[in-house]
């Protein structure tokens, strides 16, 4: 069963791994960008105010500002009068008590506790409360202030969030040091303690200050007090667009870290990883769906492509908009061609005459916070009719159909519509698309002329079955834009070892420390006697940078499962066990880590933990086919043979598309001419699933020489030759 063995070994390479992360490397920046040295100190915000009033009168009650301040009788906006409220099947009752504020939470399960409320976090639309919690924790409630209507209300209304879920309030989903800290504060440092899972978090100033953006002060007030001037002036002004997104974004996007010493003004690329256009995330278009903040979208928009700047709409430090209505957009396009019902073909003056309604349409985000989607894009009914993503016609028009739109704007704009990314977006996301159509996607991945963060996801969803993608992505390597280098890097990970250290030894000295991440990701399973014709000293810093990355971001649950799956590659099985456990101590509903932590047991001969590993996950989701597909391949591991082929049956009636449970049961049929027939059965039905898989078209081609139909057999094996 030697072929069962190295199937469940395959696994590993499988498994997700992104992450968020550390390093001491710093690449060398342009001094026309003044970043801060190693000597520069941050010196608070009271300094800067003696030189800078007038932009410290309009940052004073902005939303920076009013990050996160001290509970208070001028901070806490919520009614903490004897108000009592039931949300959800949580009873809520808010008081004061010597002049601090309290809430007295029954939940679900009917457990009751008190809670100081030592924090509050923003102030419109919503305000949220901070609590302190053990090993230096502090807790985001759930229920949360309506500073709008002024209403206790909870996001994710309608859900029944029980105490050990990690989404309570309690849990990692709502964690201050985690998920909110670095952004709401100035220099914050998360100081988290893997070993010990304690945090000592601290910061400067207790919101988001002069020097979150501008970087410590020390040497500028050095040199604004130099009496001949000579001194260099170190200051992050934020001037070029490329500056701007490099201040504006880290907290305006979705994203994993690659260092826990974060500082302003250091390339996006050497500091974080961002979330790019996946189905999980965005609509298939690129369009917002989950929360995925700006950056990500202001990246796919012709403002981008065109040098538009944060600044050019936003006031740097009040964050308002700089002008009102169509004024702000009127500042670069000609009233006459785009102010006009010429143009819009809605009644002049009116909301739906208004730029930002077709172009800028949002959704509500935490409840009540409205966020416009920032990819300025026009609207396309013909894509909602074909693939179902919204458009700001009938998001408008609602009791009217995708059709009835599209024929509006074939009727006022003609049939032709403009060439534009998001249909290389839509074609990459099907399931099946023709040769002629992955020409077209690999031609997009490498034309510069389309935007980068659409691009690497195409890169993403094109499968690699040929040598005509294997070019496309091999040329992307070279690409102007780390997003998409790091992107084409990732391709490679499945492929020999030979062409992975040829692909490393090509990128191994990237400027971009996520490009050098990837390297070391590449070669992370490679053992270090099979790596000696690499560069060690590029070898060893591309290493340390990726293990800091991991170490990073251990206070997430998939931060300790990337660890686990960072050991299990090393072959390092107890650590690997440790990781994955922890991370369900932290997220006990983190599923993929059950597959994995089964997986690093039965690497490590434990069996048995290994079945009551998939077992507990089966007990969470008892129609999850993958549970049983991966208990028959334990045992097969175990010899147990029946017991294998009842699980791997049990998957595909659970899921009638598992293909993966086909091919191992035609395996099975077909090792010793157990049942040729059978073979030949599931494994024709894992290519009606998957269409052109060189395994299963190999493994049917075997049992095609078995059967005597060597013709049949041969044809199958002329085809996988031209295509390699």
């Amino acid at each position: 069963m030697s072929c069962f063995k190295y199937l469940w070994c395959l696994l590993v390479l499988l498994l997700v791994c992104f992450s968020c992360k550390e390093d001491e490397y710093k690449d060398k920046v342009d001094d026309s960008q003044l970043v801060h040295n190693q000597e520069a100190a941050y010196i608070g915000s009271k300094t800067c105010v003696e030189c800078h009033n007038d932009a410290f009168k309009k940052w004073q009650g902005s939303h920076h500002d009013l990050a996160m301040q001290v509970a208070n009788d001028s901070t806490i906006l919520g009614d903490f009068n004897d108000s009592k409220v039931k949300i959800d099947g949580v009873s809520y009752h808010f008081f004061k008590r010597e002049n601090k504020f309290f809430v007295s939470v029954v939940e679900v399960d009917k457990s009751e506790k008190e809670y100081e409320i030592t924090y509050a976090f923003g102030f419109t639309p919503l305000q949220q409360y901070l609590v302190d919690f053990d090993k230096g924790r502090k807790q985001v409630l759930r229920v949360t202030w309506d500073s709008v209507e002024n209403k206790w209300f909870h996001q994710y209304a309608g859900d029944t969030i029980v105490p050990n879920d990690w989404l309570h309030w309690s849990q990692g989903a709502q964690n201050w040091n985690t998920m909110c800290a670095e952004c709401h504060s100035t220099n914050l440092q998360k100081n988290y303690n893997p070993g010990t899972d304690e945090f000592h978090t601290t910061y400067d100033e207790i919101n988001v200050t002069c020097e979150s953006c501008h970087g410590p002060g020390s040497n500028h007030v050095k040199w604004a007090s130099s009496k001949d001037g000579s001194y260099p002036d170190q200051i992050i002004k934020g001037q070029t667009q490329e500056e701007q997104l490099m201040l504006c974004a880290p907290c305006h996007s979705r994203r994993s870290k690659l260092t826990p010493n974060l500082e302003p003004g250091i390339p996006f690329e050497d500091q974080y990883l961002l979330q790019k256009l996946s189905t999980n995330f965005y609509h298939g278009d690129g369009q917002i769906d989950d929360e995925d903040y700006v950056y990500a979208s202001f990246l796919q928009s012709k403002m981008y492509m065109e040098g538009v700047k944060c600044t050019d709409c936003h006031d740097p430090h009040s964050m308002e908009l700089k002008f009102d209505g169509n004024q702000l957009c009127l500042q670069c396009h000609v009233p006459a061609k785009y102010d006009t019902e010429k143009h819009h073909y809605h009644k002049q003056g009116t909301q739906s005459a208004q730029c930002i309604n077709c172009h800028m349409t949002g959704k509500l985000y935490m409840g009540n916070d409205f966020r416009r989607d920032h990819s300025f894009r026009v609207p396309r009914p013909d894509q909602s009719v074909e693939h179902g993503t919204p458009n700001a016609c009938t998001g408008c028009h609602t009791k009217q159909m995708d059709e009835w739109a599209a024929n509006k704007i074939v009727e006022w704009y003609g049939e032709e519509r403009s060439d534009h990314f998001s249909d290389a977006l839509l074609l990459s996301a099907e399931s099946e698309i023709t040769a002629s159509e992955t020409a077209k996607l690999e031609a997009f991945i490498n034309d510069l002329s389309y935007p980068e963060i659409a691009r690497a996801t195409v890169i993403d969803n094109l499968p690699f079955l040929s040598q005509s993608q294997y070019n496309a992505f091999y040329t992307a390597l070279d690409d102007k834009f780390p997003l998409v280098r790091y992107s084409a890097l990732v391709k490679f990970r499945p492929l020999s070892p030979e062409i992975r250290i040829e692909v490393a030894n090509k990128m191994l000295y990237d400027p971009s420390k996520l490009v050098r991440i990837g390297v070391a990701q590449l070669l992370n399973d490679i053992n270090d006697q099979s790596l000696t014709q690499i560069d060690q000293a590029g070898l060893n810093k591309a290493k340390e940078e990726y293990k800091t990355m991991l170490l990073s971001s251990a206070d997430f649950s998939n931060g300790r499962m990337q660890l686990g799956d960072y050991y299990i590659q090393k072959n390092d099985y107890s650590k690997a066990i440790k990781h994955y456990n922890m991370a369900l101590k932290k997220d006990s509903l983190l599923t993929p880590v059950y597959s994995n932590l089964a997986t690093a047991y039965s690497l490590n001969k434990d069996y048995e933990n290994a079945i009551s590993t998939l077992d507990a996950w089966g007990k969470i989701d008892s129609k999850e086919g993958r549970v049983h597909y991966l208990k028959g391949l334990l045992f097969f591991e175990m010899a147990k043979n029946d017991e294998a082929v009842s699980e791997l049956k049990t998957a595909i009636k659970l899921n009638p598309k598992d293909a993966r449970s086909m091919y191992n049961l035609a395996t099975y049929y077909y090792q010793e001419d157990k049942d040729l027939a059978s073979a030949k059965q599931y494994i024709n039905a894992a290519l009606k699933v998957e269409p052109g898989n060189p395994d299963y078209e190999y493994l049917l081609a075997l049992i095609y020489q078995k059967t005597g139909e060597v013709g049949k057999a041969q044809g199958i094996m002329l085809k996988l030759q031209a295509n390699q």
